[in-house]
């Protein structure tokens, strides 16, 4: 009898240690949420903190800042990190949507660029860190366009029917206008928003401008367009690729904008999310993500690396003076968006007459 029970017992003490091990293969690894503006980080990247950290990265894409919005308010997707853009950061950090940094967890911080810290956008970066930032500009084809090109009044030109891209996004299309204008694109007074829809009206009519987004991209080196609004990353690439192409920031000003990384309030792994900010903000990162996705960063470590034609180029590391000619946009209240939309309703359709 007492045979049988130690036979039993040992069995039992089998089992146990079995299932004990069986619970420790199985634990789960670990993980965050990054939903991502687009493909704007690289591989290799990914790939060196996943293998650093042994955090799997799960990396999920938008392509609409207001989107991404209503995705993170409403609770639909669980993110620890996301990409936050200059106009939305005030709202999301006002509704408390991401939560306030521990930057002794995120010292690489220390790497950026003082000109693109403390903005009004979120003062002391208490919840966003730099990631990369652009302008909207023009790029123009030189063998066709022989003037130099250093205004938005080329997008005016009927010498170029038919030869123009334009966004078909309303805030850069009609901040385009509104600043060929000599006024702020965050303007809010109705008599210079109508002025400046009529001045799209006219280009519509006289110059007959192609709208697109990304499509922009393949026309110009193809031909089948020869001046374009574009991205800035979009178009310092291009101009890198194409030798007939030349990337500018129109002398009146632009937008300047600037995508900065936040952890969400309900994110579920904040420590591998202060993980993978610090690591993407490091020189070596920053330097590797810059040069595969064409955007300039705000990292001054980083941009020391860089190939002297592009830490001197004006155009992507603005100078004085121009930068302060260019403007982030604002989040505007219902009230002047319905300006806006009503504005670029009528762009729309009487330009199509």
């Amino acid at each position: 009898m007492k045979k049988i029970s130690k036979i039993i017992a040992i069995f039992l003490c089998i089992i146990m240690t079995g299932a004990l091990f069986t619970g420790c293969s199985k634990k789960e690894k670990q993980q965050i949420n990054f939903f991502n503006y687009g493909e704007n980080i690289d591989d290799e990247t990914l790939k060196e903190f996943e293998e650093k950290y042994d955090i799997k990265v799960n990396m999920e894409t938008f392509d609409d800042m207001e989107a991404m919005y209503q995705k993170i308010k409403s609770g639909a997707g669980k993110y620890d990190v996301v990409l936050v853009s200059d106009a939305l950061m005030p709202r999301m950090i006002k509704e408390g949507l991401v939560q306030e940094l521990n930057k002794d967890n995120i010292p690489n911080i220390s790497q950026m660029d003082e000109q693109y810290l403390d903005l009004d956008i979120d003062p002391g970066n208490k919840y966003s860190v730099p990631y990369m930032f652009g302008t909207v500009g023009i790029v123009y084809n030189k063998d066709v366009v022989k003037e130099e090109v250093d205004s938005w009044d080329i997008l005016w030109d009927e010498e170029y029917k038919d030869q123009v891209f334009m966004f078909d996004t309303y805030r850069d299309t009609i901040g385009a206008a509104l600043k060929k204008l000599g006024y702020s694109l965050n303007s809010t007074d109705p008599d210079e928003i109508e002025e400046a829809k009529e001045l799209l009206i006219e280009q519509r009519k006289t110059v007959n401008p192609i709208y697109g987004v990304d499509n922009g991209t393949t026309m110009i080196p193809a031909g089948e367009t020869n001046i374009n609004m574009i991205w800035s990353g979009e178009g310092l690439n291009l101009q890198e690729e194409y030798p007939n192409l030349v990337y500018v920031v129109p002398k009146e000003g632009a937008n300047f904008w600037i995508d900065s990384l936040c952890i969400t309030s309900n994110a579920q792994n904040v420590e591998g999310a202060e993980k993978f900010i610090n690591f993407v903000s490091d020189k070596e990162s920053a330097l590797r993500i810059a040069d595969e996705i064409g955007y300039t960063t705000p990292n001054k470590e980083a941009r020391k690396e860089q190939p002297e034609d592009v830490q001197n180029n004006p155009n992507a590391y603005m100078p004085e003076e121009i930068m302060n000619r260019c403007e982030i946009y604002k989040d505007f209240d219902l009230k002047t968006k319905q300006m806006y939309d009503d504005a670029w309703t009528e762009i729309k359709v009487n330009g199509e007459e």
